[in-house]
Parts: structure tokens; C-alpha cells; sequence
């Protein structure tokens, strides 16, 4: 299966949009003073899209250990597998490295500001902002988790739809192999009849021969002439009759 196809690399490419998105957003943030109103909002909406980021590589990391257990099922190979392990570890590692400098704030000449901030987002879990974001991130997660749910499906039916047309194509090569064993029967029967009637027909020349030549010893030479020329007349006739006539 060729990547643009790999659910895989369409949820990864997802991902790896989102995540180029949070370190800019981080990058912005980095920027912006400490005594500016809008750093506790850019810092709250940076620990949400981490948090958004993070659940999305913990699903896709689901995806893969269902697919270590039967490699071959889902058409990849271990070097692939830990590919994917490899990156889904590298893009939490990446998410893990804003969260932890967006918490630490901006080093010591910003302590009381980045204090107030993590205060104020330990207060997130019951704030209203939190539950609309719960709310609408949830039905994210949903659209995610189903949408990742009919890329397998259609996965696994087309994978159905090519094990029945190998199935058909055994099944058609197996019906030429039985015609052709019973056609080698049937010869091989015919040879061991024309085998049969040969054994017979040597059988009599060979009675005949025994026969001509006790007539042959009987006759004498007188008979012996006769006989020939009577065999010379009877072959000149069966040579007219078959090629002249």
C-alpha cells in the first residue's frame, strides 16, 4: 500500500501540521512580554492544543501496537513498524518540549509573571473557558477517533476485496490442475491399452511366423517357389487395386 493511501501517514501528516502550528504559536509566545494581558491567554491556548496534540499520538500509538500484532495483515514489516514507533516517540518529545518551556516560563527575569501564569492555569480544570474547551475538544476527538475508525474500515474492506479475488484465482488455477490430472489419466490409459494390444499382435505374427515356416519345411523348395510366386501375384493385385483403381 502506497503511503498517500496509509491511514497512518494521513493521521501523521495531521499531526505534524498541528505540531509545526504549536511551536510557532511558541515561538510567538516566546516574544511577547511578561507584562502583556495576552500571554496568560496564548498560554492557556498553547497547554490546550498540547494537550489536543498529545491525546492524537497517544491514539495513533494505539493504531500501531494493534498493528505489531499481525504485521502482515495490515501489508508492513517490522522496519516500518519501528518507523512509526520512532516518530510518534520523536512527536511527543517535540509537544513535551513547549509544554515543559511554556511552565517554565521565560527564566528568572520573568519568575513572578510565569508564578502568576501557572497559577492561573492551575485554576483552568474549573474555569468556564475549560469546560467549552472540553466540550468542543471533545467533539474533536470524537470527529478524530471516527474519522481514524473509517479509514480502517475501508482498510480492512479492501483488503477483503483483494483476498477474495486471490481466492477466486486459487480456486480457478486449482479446477485447470484437476483437468489436467485427469487428462494425463486418461492417457496414460490409452498408452497402457495400445501397450496391451501391441504385446497381443506380436503374439500372433510371432504364431504365424512359427506357422508359415513349419508350412515352408513341409513343402520343400518345389512348394517354396510356388508359394512366392503366389505371394508375388497376390501383392501385384492388392498394388493395383489400392493405387491404380
Amino acid at each position: 500500500m502506497s503511503s498517500a493511501q496509509d491511514p497512518f501517514y494521513i493521521v501523521k501528516e495531521e499531526i505534524q501540521d498541528s505540531i509545526d502550528k504549536l511551536q510557532s504559536t511558541f515561538h510567538k509566545w516566546e516574544r511577547v512580554s511578561p507584562g502583556m494581558g495576552d500571554q496568560v491567554h496564548v498560554t492557556k491556548e498553547l497547554l490546550a492544543n498540547c494537550g489536543s496534540i498529545e491525546w492524537q499520538v497517544d491514539e495513533l500509538e494505539k493504531a500501531v501496537a494493534v498493528a505489531a500484532k499481525d504485521p502482515a495483515l495490515y501489508g508492513i514489516d517490522d522496519a516500518e513498524l519501528e518507523r512509526r514507533r520512532r516518530w510518534t516517540s520523536n512527536a511527543r518529545t517535540q509537544v513535551r518540549n513547549v509544554k515543559t518551556g511554556v511552565l517554565a516560563g521565560k527564566g528568572s527575569a520573568g519568575a513572578g509573571n510565569a508564578s502568576e501564569v501557572r497559577r492561573e492555569l492551575m485554576r483552568m480544570p474549573n474555569s468556564s473557558e475549560a469546560s467549552r474547551y472540553d466540550q468542543y475538544g471533545g467533539r474533536d476527538d470524537d470527529g478524530f477517533v471516527q474519522s481514524e475508525s473509517d479509514r480502517q474500515m475501508l482498510l480492512i474492506k479492501q483488503q477483503d476485496e483483494e483476498l477474495d479475488e486471490l481466492s477466486k484465482s486459487v480456486e480457478r488455477i486449482g479446477g485447470v490442475g484437476l483437468t489436467i490430472h485427469d487428462e494425463l489419466v486418461a492417457q496414460e490409459r490409452i498408452i497402457d491399452e495400445l501397450g496391451t494390444e501391441m504385446d497381443s499382435t506380436k503374439n500372433r505374427l510371432d504364431f504365424v511366423q512359427k506357422k508359415v515356416g513349419m508350412v515352408m519345411k513341409k513343402a520343400g523348395a518345389k512348394g517354396q517357389m510356388m508359394m512366392i510366386c503366389f505371394l508375388l501375384v497376390l501383392f501385384i493385385i492388392l498394388f493395383v487395386l489400392v493405387f491404380l483403381t
